[in-house]
């Protein structure tokens, strides 16, 4: 069976307000990657980027 190809989506600067006010309210990265249909590990990648922590928050 032939791998899926992965596309890769950029990050609007609309987008990366919205992920910094989600952060910012504590926002678990799972319903974070929910609102952006991107993967868990797509969102904290980009948290990582921007020098935002998700840590200590459930999911």
């Amino acid at each position: 069976m032939p791998k899926k190809k992965i596309k890769r989506r950029a990050w609007s600067s609309a987008d990366v307000r919205k992920f910094k006010s989600l952060a910012k309210a504590k926002t678990p990265a799972p319903k974070i990657a929910r609102t952006f249909r991107r993967t868990e590990g797509a969102i904290r990648q980009k948290a990582l980027h921007l020098g935002i922590s998700l840590n200590s928050r459930g999911g």
